[in-house]
């Protein structure tokens, strides 16, 4: 039987709220990046949570969705919140054509609900409904995912967060506390599942399954104190970096660390399976990138196979080529740029993918994707506010600004380690590539 077709129709997960509010028990709710939270039922004392293990349809960024995998309909699945000493009841159903697994990443608990297939327990067979009961021992930013066909249902997004929040509070209160999923996907053009095959190459990288720019941004107002936890599902390495002022790495996967152990950093590698909190006052208010540091990380789709066209006169091969190959489009004489005016014209690329760069700015093309979004600080922003404030105007006195248009301005200091340089040999005239079809 075809479970994930059988599925009955479900309404979709409310968007995230504009305001977020202290729970009864104190804390504060995490704001999941795209994501949502799941609802609990208190039963004799007992939170009981249903995850789905399931087939759902899922949108990238416009222009790119896939068959995936994921839980109550979602990739990644609903986050988990609790409390420290809280006792969990979690029912998981399968509704996948494969068995499954759930494992919580981290957490302690006894060794028959850990979740890896085989070992600890049987397989969740399809549809069949299994539940974990457990105390939780701890606090600090946890996962769930799948250890069982782990390769192939990871790969098409089946992963979670669980945020356990420390019973005692905060010594160190937060005002925004956000969480995201780091992840890469293999949607060759054209295609609509994922390949499971393929994990370190140019493809889709993603905070919570999206690329930027349609990642949500993060909000906040000057003088409040956020906490990003950042969790790593990713077949790759993520050195993250945020701009503006430098954070301290507070926590991992163990929780909260103690004050002594706090670094001061720009930039944190955040390992495969790893997670790390990273926590920050804001102290100037604008637009501050937030991403991931390896240049390839934060572009769409790239066929990187094909030669690198860079100083090469590609005039009047762009009309001949797309006599074979309809909707081509010459690019990379001068680097890649211009790919990102292409989009702008309408220029389009195969089926069901995204450009390799993106998002358009207040002063012009951001020429960003993947793993890439924006932290929006602002001096008006209200507490628990999470609304988007729009683009920062920077003062007239606080912007880079243009000084000259000639090359040769001023006189800077200059080495030729080969000797002089020859004067560049005037160019032939020839015309320009032919663009006039780039939105046809």
């Amino acid at each position: 039987m075809d479970h994930a077709a059988a599925a009955p129709p479900r309404a979709a997960p409310a968007p995230a709220p504009a305001t977020l509010k202290r729970h009864p028990q104190g804390y504060l709710p995490v704001r999941t990046l795209n994501g949502w939270t799941l609802p609990y039922t208190l039963k004799g004392g007992v939170k009981e949570f249903h995850l789905v293990a399931e087939e759902i349809e899922h949108e990238f960024a416009p222009g790119s969705r896939a068959k995936c995998w994921g839980y109550n309909g979602t990739t990644p699945g609903p986050t988990l919140e609790a409390v420290e000493g809280d006792r969990v009841r979690i029912f998981v159903t399968n509704r996948l054509g494969e068995p499954t697994t759930v494992h919580w990443h981290g957490i302690d608990l006894p060794n028959g609900f850990d979740g890896v297939g085989g070992l600890n327990q049987p397989h969740i067979q399809p549809g069949e409904t299994y539940v974990y009961e457990f105390t939780l021992r701890q606090h600090g930013s946890h996962m769930y995912h799948p250890h069982a066909d782990e390769m192939t249902q990871m790969a098409f997004g089946m992963m979670g967060m669980f945020i356990i929040h420390p019973q005692a509070g905060e010594d160190v209160p937060i005002d925004r506390d956000y969480s995201f999923l780091l992840h890469n996907w293999a949607l060759h053009p054209g295609t609509y599942r994922p390949d499971p095959s393929v994990m370190q190459d140019f493809d889709l990288w993603t905070f919570n399954s999206k690329t930027f720019p349609a990642i949500e941004n993060l909000v906040m107002r000057t003088g409040e104190r956020a906490r990003i936890r950042v969790a790593n599902l990713s077949m790759w390495n993520h050195p993250i970096h945020l701009h503006s002022n430098p954070f301290w790495v507070t926590g991992s996967d163990g929780g909260r660390w103690p004050r002594s152990q706090w670094r001061r950093e720009v930039t944190e590698i955040v390992g495969v399976g790893q997670i790390r909190d990273l926590e920050f006052v804001a102290t100037e208010p604008g637009d501050w990138a937030l991403h991931c540091h390896m240049a390839h990380h934060t572009m769409g789709p790239m066929g990187h196979g094909i030669p690198n066209p860079v100083g090469v006169d590609q005039s009047g091969v762009e009309a001949d080529i797309r006599k074979l190959l309809p909707g081509y489009g010459a690019m990379g004489r001068h680097g890649m740029a211009e790919h990102g005016a292409h989009v702008a014209m309408g220029l389009k690329g195969p089926e069901n993918t995204l450009p390799m760069m993106a998002g358009q700015g207040l002063y012009g093309p951001i020429e960003m994707g993947g793993m890439f979004t924006l932290l929006k600080v602002r001096d008006d922003q209200a507490p628990g506010d999470y609304r988007d404030p729009g683009w920062y105007r920077n003062p007239p006195d606080r912007i880079a600004r243009r000084v000259s248009s000639d090359p040769d301005f001023g006189n800077p200091p200059r080495r030729d380690p080969y000797g002089p340089r020859p004067e560049p040999a005037a160019a032939p005239a020839t015309p320009p590539a032919d663009h006039s079809r780039h939105g046809g």
